[in-house]
């Protein structure tokens, strides 16, 4: 199992369930380096001024915004941070919805909850009782400094995160040409509807996922594990230069979830923090030396 990348807990009413974070995913993607087929030599990207031609250390690089044609918007890491989401290590549940209501479309990158030894017992209440309902958990979860919106269900013994893609990230199918299903034009008749059906029908079975992988991968590994055999190897390639655990603690959860039900409903939107006065005038002192650099290469 790989390391947590995450630690907090999950807020169920009143009831805190302290877990970690893991992926879900396991990529094991064939890894391809760049290499320079006259002397064998590894190819290196550089951070280069595209007016000078030199290289860019790192303490000089920021984030440029085009707002417009040639009109840019400079910002800080100090910028940046101000309008970060609020850090945070709960995830909140603001309400509960009907697994089956949530589009498959809106499913982005799986993550585990593993319950730390003092909080199995809560775990397992909310996964049972997510289990029986059949509801996910709809809340929001920051994750390395991003903000994501998230469903919580149950798989097997393990509560699932799902990171969700926001609906504005998916694209409107309204633009593609496709036959209209209210256009006789296109109406199928009963035979074909008869035989298409008998056809699904055929070759209807029980999902497996294990009866799939990834031929391509098996394939491109057996060609290299060919080469490799055949002596074909290329050995001159230059290179450039937790937290404590609490004691077990025995929680009367059903005191918490009946004083959960005069708590006032958890907000469904989460409070972004502002930027200050101080990075509002930073930004807008970067701003204005850009445009005064411009007009003085302009005059010059």
């Amino acid at each position: 199992m790989a390391r947590s990348i995450w630690k907090g807990a999950i807020a169920f009413g009143l009831v805190n369930i302290p877990v970690s974070l893991t992926s879900a995913e396991a990529r094991p993607d064939i890894q391809f380096h760049m290499v320079d087929s006259k002397n064998h030599a590894r190819i290196r990207y550089e951070r280069v001024n595209s007016d000078t031609g030199e290289e860019v250390p790192w303490d000089r690089m920021v984030k440029g915004y085009e707002h417009d044609d040639g009109q840019f918007i400079l910002l800080t890491e100090e910028d940046l941070e101000a309008v970060q989401p609020r850090l945070t290590k709960t995830i909140e549940i603001s309400e509960f919805v009907s697994l089956d209501e949530i589009d498959p479309l809106l499913f982005d990158k799986p993550y585990y909850l593993e319950p730390e030894k003092r909080g199995r017992k809560a775990y397992a209440l909310l996964r049972e009782a997510l289990r029986q309902s059949g509801k996910a958990g709809i809340s929001r979860v920051v994750i390395r400094t991003r903000e994501y919106l998230s469903a919580m269900f149950v798989r097997e013994d393990v509560l699932v995160l799902m990171l969700l893609r926001f609906p504005q990230e998916i694209r409107a199918s309204s633009k593609l040409e496709l036959p209209s299903s209210a256009d006789k034009e296109w109406q199928p008749v009963k035979k074909e509807m008869d035989l298409a059906g008998r056809l699904i029908d055929e070759m209807t079975g029980k999902w497996k996922p294990s009866d799939f992988h990834d031929e391509y991968r098996d394939a491109l590994m057996d060609f290299i594990e060919k080469k490799i055999a055949g002596g074909e190897t290329v050995d001159d390639v230059k290179q450039p230069g937790d937290e404590d655990e609490a004691g077990d603690k025995v929680l009367d959860l059903a005191e918490y979830l009946q004083r959960s039900f005069k708590k006032p409903t958890a907000a469904k939107t989460a409070t972004r923090s502002k930027p200050t006065p101080k990075a509002r005038k930073a930004t807008k002192k970067n701003a204005s030396k850009k445009v005064a650099t411009k007009k003085g290469r302009r005059s010059a």
